[in-house]
């Protein structure tokens, strides 16, 4: 019982959600404020949410109705369950279990191929497209982000206190004063890369092939409408708090709920939600050719040195 409350009210979808929608709000704000616009009420993403719920479903003819409508929902339960175990960890580090970190990136790869088979599965030569960029995209960025991702643990195993919990890593940070991986040149090398790739991750400028308004409508989105769209856009921003989050645990410590540790780890979590606004707000998008290319080169390069310097201690 107690679990079950964890994941519908706190960590879990209620919770999430309300920061989702916090998150995607400050999005919008401060895109307006680089526009020289006044942006829209704190409560707009609500309204949004709230309007999409009471319209009409809409399935596609031809298309495979079951995989369409419920896509969206696996969507959003992977991304809940991981802001679930990543609070969990957080809030007590020992609770933490050994391979979670595995778990919580192959729960973070469900809602992109779960936006792959939505496209496939709407009848729609648009969508069809937007599901074949997604697909190129998670070939390109998940082995750079995947290695990156094993740089801190790497770290520890040299230390002779490795293991493949974020409990653990937590629990290392904390007996270490606090240290943060990006301090080593191998950390800062992954966090890097591990910024570039949850850019793509999150479907954002200059990586937002697969969506790509101005070329292909929505992609996988087109034939969507009423609460399967709701459940999309809330995903979208539930990930815009989730990602980051589990960034701040990978490479800054985590949030240490003590006095103004709080704050500072709050801190951490704008600072990269920010960078990624400006990012997004900065830079024109690439072609899906071009997208690939910086992947598999510049990026792979990168995270292939990183965790080599962490190998080699360094």
């Amino acid at each position: 019982m107690k679990e079950l409350l964890q994941f519908i009210v706190f960590p879990g979808i209620l919770f999430t959600a309300a920061v989702g929608c916090l998150a995607h709000w400050i999005d919008r704000k401060v895109t307006a404020r680089v526009q020289w616009r006044v942006g829209p009420p704190l409560l707009q993403p609500l309204y949004d949410i709230l309007k999409l719920l009471g319209k009409e479903t809409m399935i596609p003819k031809g298309g495979a109705r079951w995989v369409f409508l419920f896509s969206p929902v696996f969507a959003f339960a992977s991304t809940a369950l991981v802001s679930t175990l990543l609070w969990r960890v957080m809030l007590a580090p020992r609770s933490g279990f050994v391979g979670d970190l595995i778990v919580v990136i192959y729960l973070l790869m469900i809602p992109s191929i779960c936006l792959v088979i939505s496209g496939a599965a709407s009848a729609n030569p648009l969508s069809s497209l937007g599901a074949s960029r997604e697909m190129k995209m998670i070939l390109s960025y998940e082995l750079p982000f995947i290695l990156v991702l094993f740089v801190p643990v790497i770290q520890t195993v040299i230390q002779g206190r490795g293991m493949i919990s974020l409990g653990r890593l937590l629990q290392w940070q904390q007996a270490e004063g606090n240290s943060l991986f990006v301090f080593s040149l191998s950390g800062f090398l992954a966090f890097i890369v591990a910024l570039v790739c949850m850019q793509a991750k999150l479907g954002l400028v200059p990586f937002d092939n697969p969506e790509a308004e101005a070329e292909i409508i929505a992609g996988p989105y087109t034939e969507y409408s009423g609460p399967p769209l709701a459940l999309f856009k809330l995903t979208n921003w539930m990930l815009l708090f989730v990602v980051p989050v589990f960034l701040v645990i990978m490479y800054l410590g985590g949030i240490v709920f003590s006095g103004v540790h709080i704050l500072w780890g709050i801190l951490k979590y704008v600072l990269i939600l920010v960078l990624i606004i400006l990012v997004r707000n900065t830079n024109p998008r690439l072609r899906i050719d071009q997208a690939m290319r910086f992947f598999w080169g510049p990026v792979l390069v990168l995270a292939v040195i990183s965790v080599i310097l962490a190998f080699l201690g360094v």
